[in-house]
């Protein structure tokens, strides 16, 4: 299994090569040169499955020989041991064919524990054969952080920054970044929005010469293809519930930069029988302006009462980009570079393209805290701001009555006190191993908006 990129600049990459560099050296992102498809034969075999054996039968597809399968077992067994639901991923009912995919039963309660446990581990397996020391760089919105940091600490060959932007990630989010402790954990606090951190990410991968000899960068980021791969497995373990009695599922997915709706995409594209894939998104409604009327253009980024999503550049819809542009990566290059300069559109037959596999809604801040209070009283059931307009979005699209429709919930409601209150509940207690999150001690740094005065930290912290 070979990876190339997106913009087409270099030469195609084994998986070993993809998770140890993250972003292309053409500042592309890293894709299959062939997706693997599931038989219904396949599908039929796997509704059974546990959910780590389930893994292992999907993440095999695309690690090829790069790693041992006894290997890749263990680290997935040890990736979901994490978890504390013994079904890894629960579905909850809501009512007649709406139902909830629980994705926040990790350590760091976020949908990003099922990738980055895994992550932390290949690094070490790919790390410790080659005895190479690395520099992890991330940017957060607000969950990858603290579940990048979980997920990587523990690694002897690896140093971890992350960059958050500063006041504009909630207090549990923050917390559980800034009391990890360890010599090689960094957390840099930026003086701007999630696009700034974002930016300065990029930046630094595509110049790593501020780096002492030896070292490199690793991103783990959603631009990270191991990431992706891994959020492909919830989508089939989900789905595979329902497909005796029904011929296909429908997914709502809060997502702001693209990686989670379009792991989605690729399980739909693999041989899952999906009919609808929804985009939710908050105010910060790119996505959601392009797919309801053919325009990405850029605007303010706006503070939220659902932060992980405050996102305008989607990093990862590049990666859809280059099929809607049937793989014409010059093309792709020049509309990807040119979208903070004015409003892209693409042709109608591309556009439809892109409406032919995504519906999309956005949700407000009042809308947002009205469904989370429509959907307790209702139904008993709290939800985090993103998984209610995730929710919502599944309510306004859905194509029909009959097809279940599964809303991804990302994130465990204590992460996201502020929203609950403003519906008018009351603040949701943090599990056991996170009761004492509050009166942990603090430790990171604030820095501006300036890619010299990051390279500088890293380079003296290494």
């Amino acid at each position: 299994m070979n990876y190339i990129s997106t913009r087409g600049g270099c030469a195609p990459q084994s998986f070993e090569e993809v998770v140890l560099t993250g972003l292309a050296p053409d500042g592309g992102l890293f894709i299959p040169e062939k997706l693997p498809q599931v038989t219904p034969e396949q599908l039929q075999a796997w509704k059974k499955l546990e959910y780590n054996e389930l893994a292992y039968e999907i993440i095999r597809l695309f690690t090829a020989d790069a790693v041992d399968d006894a290997a890749l077992k263990q680290m997935i067994d040890e990736s979901y041991a994490q978890f504390s639901h013994p079904e890894t991923a629960p579905l909850k009912h809501l009512a007649d064919n709406e139902w909830v995919l629980e994705l926040f039963h990790g350590p760091t309660l976020a949908f990003k524990d099922f990738a980055l446990q895994l992550l932390g581990r290949l690094l070490d397996y790919f790390l410790q054969k080659r005895q190479q020391h690395v520099a992890i760089l991330g940017a957060t919105s607000g969950d990858t952080g603290s579940a990048a940091l979980e997920g990587c600490r523990h690694s002897a060959f690896v140093d971890i920054f992350i960059l958050h932007p500063h006041n504009r990630v909630s207090e549990v989010q923050r917390k559980q970044m800034t009391t990890v402790s360890g010599d090689n954990v960094h957390n840099i606090a930026i003086d701007g929005n999630f696009d700034d951190c974002q930016n300065i990410v990029k930046q630094a991968f595509a110049d790593q010469g501020f780096l002492p000899d030896g070292y490199q960068l690793v991103a783990v980021n959603s631009i990270n293809w191991a990431r992706i791969m891994a959020q492909i497995v919830y989508y089939f373990y989900a789905a595979l519930k329902f497909l005796d009695k029904h011929e296909a599922v429908s997914f709502s997915v809060p997502t702001g930069n693209f990686g989670d709706i379009y792991a989605g995409y690729l399980a739909k594209k693999m041989g899952l029988p999906v009919r609808q894939l929804i985009i939710a998104t908050n105010k910060n409604d790119i996505l959601h302006r392009f797919i309801s009327n053919n325009q990405y253009q850029l605007g303010g980024l706006q503070a939220s009462l659902s932060p992980s999503m405050d996102i305008m550049i989607s990093s990862n819809f590049e990666r859809f980009i280059y099929d809607m542009f049937a793989g014409d990566s010059a093309r792709l290059k020049s509309f990807v570079t040119g979208l903070s300069q004015n409003t892209s559109q693409v042709s109608e037959k591309e556009w439809q393209f892109a409406r032919s596999h995504f519906d999309s809604a956005s949700v407000d801040d009042e809308g947002t805290c009205q469904v989370i209070r429509e959907v307790f009283d209702q139904h008993d059931y709290l939800m985090d701001p993103h998984t209610a307009i995730g929710v919502k979005a599944a309510q306004i699209c859905k194509a029909d009555s009959t097809t279940p429709v599964i809303s991804l919930a990302t994130a465990h409601p204590a992460k996201f006190s502020a929203a609950i209150e403003k519906a008018g509940l009351e603040t949701p207690v943090l599990p056991d191993h996170l009761s004492d999150l509050y009166e942990r001690e603090e430790n990171f740094v604030v820095l501006p908006d300036d890619l010299a005065e990051v390279k500088n930290f890293i380079s003296q912290s290494l």
